[in-house]
């Protein structure tokens, strides 16, 4: 039942847009309101506050906050209803310091309640039906999975859908991923959604089972306690060493499952601190074109005995969203390196973090020595290309990366590197590297 609500509140919230305006750009001329209509809609949002919010505390003293600015008079000439609500959400928002809360006049998302709130069974199984269609359509959020040279698995994933519906889906990706060295899970565009399957999704990161986080209802006093599962399906990369990486739209869930992790020590955590929303919501309509989110339940961590909310989960490594994922697979492959005693597979590991280091950040060779290189090497020709050289053997033309002044790492060719020799100024020869540490050298002919 509680799980049913959470989910509820989460397609609300994520498929309609209920709260934000600029989902519905059709809608009709904001109205006019009266101090009667302004009365009564502070008061029913401090009612339903009191009745439904997960803090009573703070619930009363928003409620005091809406009265409080309604009696200043700072609202008196305030009548259009759109920038009154607009209004009244920032006092809201600014005195409960809760992410999850919100305010708005949208008659369309309203009435879009209304309408499915009185649907019959078979018309909210159609319903169900094509959002399932358009979940699949989007591989319910799993966008690329992929092993990395390295033995590094990447995963990204945008949202955490239903286990009932992506279980399968979930379970596939984990199970690709099961035999690589260290994974890099991306998070940095998901909002969040069902717990059920962040459960799943953890499970198969421990080899015991581990409490992940508490949920506590303010209705009826409830815990719901959230522990790995006991099975899951395919082998588990339990050793595998784990980063997550996040940005400030990482929200909701998606921090749940960050913080989780961090929390039992499980990855580090690279990018961005995340947005901070932890409070599973449901949104109400309040006098007919209103809509207030309130948050009715609230994660408690079992370790920390509090939550991410308003502060967001901070990285381990901190640095711009953009740069996380080089940063991460940097990391990763540094640290299989160091730890590994086999000498060819330490090399290929040093090997591609090398090239990965080169394309985050490439070493700096002025604009004049670049030129001096572009020539014909034998069959091999490098060029000189809008401030950067390209090499080409007898196919397509590839870019060269600068990881020295005479080092170059070959875009798309993981495995190939071109070192340039250089004797009295000039380069005089060009010797192609392989990372199994086969070398190709051809002498400069034009």
């Amino acid at each position: 039942m509680y799980k049913a609500r959470i989910l509820w509140a989460i397609v609300l919230f994520f498929a309609l847009a209920l709260i934000a305006p600029a989902a519905f750009p059709q809608q009709p001329p904001s109205p006019s309101i009266d101090a009667a209509q302004k009365k009564a809609i502070v008061d029913e949002i401090s009612t339903l506050l009191d009745k439904n919010y997960i803090f009573p505390d703070t619930a009363k003293k928003v409620g005091d906050a809406l009265r409080a600015k309604l009696k200043s008079g700072d609202l008196d000439k305030m009548n259009d209803a759109r920038a009154f609500a607009q209004t009244l959400s920032q006092v809201i928002l600014a005195t409960g310091k809760d992410k999850h809360m919100g305010f708005a006049f949208n008659p369309a998302a309203a009435e879009d309640i209304r309408r499915m709130m009185s649907q019959s069974v078979e018309e909210r199984r159609k319903v169900e039906e094509r959002r399932l269609e358009n979940a699949r359509r989007e591989n319910f959020g799993f966008k690329k999975v992929e092993q990395l040279p390295g033995n590094v698995g990447y995963l990204d994933f945008r949202m955490f859908a239903s286990p009932d519906q992506a279980g399968p889906t979930a379970v596939a990706a984990l199970n690709f991923l099961a035999y690589c060295d260290a994974i890099i899970i991306d998070l940095r565009q998901n909002g969040g959604g069902e717990p059920a399957q962040i459960q799943l999704m953890c499970t198969y990161f421990f080899p015991e089972m581990a409490h992940l986080n508490d949920i506590y209802y303010r209705e009826g006093d409830l815990w719901e306690n959230y522990w790995t599962l006991p099975y899951v399906p395919g082998p588990k990369p339990v050793n595998a060493d784990l980063y997550i990486l996040t940005s400030s739209r990482t929200f909701s869930g998606a921090e749940e499952f960050t913080y989780n992790m961090k929390n039992l020590k499980r990855g580090t955590v690279i990018g961005e601190t995340t947005g901070g929303g932890a409070h599973p919501t449901r949104t109400m309509i309040v006098q007919k074109d209103y809509l207030l989110r309130v948050p009715f339940a609230r994660s408690v961590n079992p370790f920390s005995k509090t939550n991410w909310e308003g502060t967001g989960v901070e990285p381990d490594i901190a640095c711009p969203a953009a740069e996380a994922f080089d940063k991460a697979y940097a990391m990763a492959l540094e640290k299989l390196a160091a730890k590994t005693k086999d000498p060819d597979r330490k090399a290929r590991l040093e090997w591609t973090s090398a090239g990965v280091k080169a394309k985050a950040d490439p070493a700096k060779v002025d604009e004049k020595t670049l030129q001096s290189y572009a020539g014909v090497y034998g069959e091999r020709k490098v060029t000189y290309e809008n401030g950067a050289l390209y090499y080409q053997r007898s196919g397509p033309k590839y870019k060269l990366l600068p990881m020295t002044q005479t080092l170059f790492a070959v875009e798309g060719l993981d495995y190939f590197r071109v070192e340039l020799i250089v004797k009295d100024g000039r380069a005089v020869e060009l010797i192609g590297l392989y990372d199994d540490g086969g070398k190709e050298p051809s002498t400069r002919t034009k």
